[in-house]
């Protein structure tokens, strides 16, 4: 077999929010860059999170460092993308029952970390949001806000790609090649059609999350990752207008963010052997059904659209001390004590943090290179790219209704996402080299994400594009079940109530007219 030839500067393995920030910060610098993601962008820990940015008040009991990281790029990504940044302020509420000491001590501790905060009666905090428990002990307001994780790395991709990136997706590390203690030689494998591809490159930059340490087991060198599981739930509708946490250590069930039109309410935190086999149980739903409703009792009995899992990649060993005691900080890792000199390993973190460890990365790689420029992400803006803009809750409706053509049909209407906004995510995934079905159109748009979980829409999109040509011979129906694969992961836990009726439904059209009675254990 003819293996294809590439050359980079640098590899980026995984394009989660960290890589695709490590991506655009290294090209905006003028290094030739690829960036090699397995699956798809946000496939791992970037697309399974509550979508928080934090403002750094939840670490300040036991992570001081993290918490003042999160202080510093809250406000920096609010200035630098605002597109991806719904400013719905924060509220730390404690409750009845909960530490006294700790709610007594959280003032001081804010004020030591230099987090902005406003200490208010608790009535104020139940005007403000009234669905909050009357069982209110203590409120606080911070600078949390929701940020839209998607948006965050196809915005920060596109940039890459506008200033010479390259972008592989469906593509693994499978080997390399080395001189000495040198990388010369990344080893690709295209994972669908098993094309093999040889990449000449100058440098390698694993930032795999919770893939990291099997990435750096494949280049020769050895990182240590905890693999921790967490899961959430997405209600029906919108619970509250700010992020709502309880005034406590961190635990299970202690924060609701906004999302759109949504709620999502997490997490929990349990270790995983492999982050491929990683998702929600209905006892950790219940868990968080249970806890959370004694900051807003109206949860309850609130119906719950779905839940998911994201692993997060703590750093450090995989035994010993409970997850939650492990620092939610970054490492950078450079393996050229181990024998492997220009392997970096960028990993740990948080959302809010990926454009600080993406700088980290970038100022480790040029260093070692001896080439680029400074970092410029702390100073210019990241461009809201147009193909990003669909992740957005309610940005399709405004846009139908605002430009509304007859023709125009509707794909999803529970998301109102039409037959245009498709064709737009279709042209720009062709554009991109990228492979163009069901699932990345829904990774990049918001069909599926409403109350039918694409029990409709989804039929309706494969039927449109085998219409339009974009799907040919059994790519739509292999699509499909890829698709509602990912739908029933986060439909089952919830099923319960007129949740149960629902997957009653969606089991009988998918199974019952396409015979995809498969095992999604």
């Amino acid at each position: 077999m003819i293996m294809k030839q590439m050359k980079a500067d640098v590899t980026v393995i995984g394009a989660g929010a960290t890589g695709c920030g490590v991506a655009r910060d290294l090209a905006l610098r003028g290094l030739s860059v690829l960036l090699v993601e397995r699956g798809d962008i946000n496939s791992g820990a970037s697309g399974g999170n509550h979508g928080l940015l934090h403002s750094g008040a939840r670490y300040v009991f036991s992570d001081k460092e993290s918490a003042e990281e999160c202080r510093d790029e809250n406000a920096l990504l609010r200035e630098m993308s605002p597109q991806c940044i719904e400013a719905t302020g924060g509220l730390f509420v404690g409750v009845e029952g909960d530490d006294e000491n700790d709610m007594a001590d959280f003032k001081g501790h804010l004020s030591q970390c230099g987090i902005p905060h406003r200490q208010m009666d608790v009535e104020e905090a139940r005007a403000l949001e009234p669905s909050l428990s009357d069982r209110l002990v203590t409120a606080y307001e911070v600078n949390d806000a929701a940020v839209d994780p998607f948006r965050l790395s196809l915005d920060n991709v596109a940039d890459a790609l506008s200033h010479g990136a390259e972008l592989l997706c469906g593509t693994a590390l499978t080997g390399v090649k080395r001189q000495g203690a040198r990388i010369t030689h990344a080893l690709l494998t295209r994972r669908v059609t098993g094309e093999a591809l040889e990449v000449e490159t100058s440098c390698v930059v694993n930032a795999a999350g919770a893939w990291a340490g099997k990435v750096a087991s494949i280049a020769g060198a050895h990182t240590e990752v905890r693999c921790s599981k967490g899961s959430l739930v997405v209600t029906d509708h919108r619970i509250a207008s700010r992020v709502v946490n309880r005034l406590r250590r961190p635990s299970d069930a202690d924060i609701i963010v906004p999302g759109g039109t949504v709620s999502i309410v997490g997490t929990t935190s349990s270790t995983v052997d492999d982050p491929d086999a990683a998702w929600p149980t209905p006892a950790e739903v219940d868990r968080i059904v249970e806890e959370s409703s004694l900051m807003i009792p109206a949860l309850a009995k609130t119906r719950m659209i779905r839940a998911y899992s994201g692993v997060r990649p703590l750093f450090g060993s995989s035994s010993g001390a409970d997850d939650r005691s492990v620092s939610r900080g970054f490492k950078l890792i450079d393996h050229g004590e181990e024998g492997v000199e220009n392997l970096f390993t960028i990993t740990g973190g948080k959302l809010t943090t990926y454009r600080l460890m993406a700088e980290k990365a970038a100022d480790a790689v040029c260093g070692y290179l001896a080439a680029g420029g400074p970092c410029l992400t702390r100073i210019r803006p990241l461009p809201a790219s147009g193909d990003a803009m669909w992740t957005e809750p309610g940005a399709a409706p405004k846009r139908w209704m605002a430009g509304h053509q007859a023709e125009d049909g509707m794909i999803c209407e529970c998301e109102m996402v039409s037959e245009s906004v498709v064709t737009s995510l279709v042209t720009s995934l062709r554009s991109q080299g990228l492979a163009n079905g069901l699932v990345e159109v829904g990774l990049r748009s918001r069909v599926g994400k409403g109350p039918c979980q694409g029990s409709f829409c989804g039929l309706r999109l494969a039927a449109w594009m085998y219409g339009e040509g974009h799907l040919t011979g059994d790519a739509g129906i292999s699509g499909l079940e890829r698709f509602y694969k990912e739908r029933w992961k986060g439909m089952r836990p919830v099923s319960w109530g007129e949740n149960l009726a629902r997957a009653e439904l969606h089991e009988a059209l998918q199974c019952g007219l396409f015979g995809m009675e498969v095992d999604h254990e």
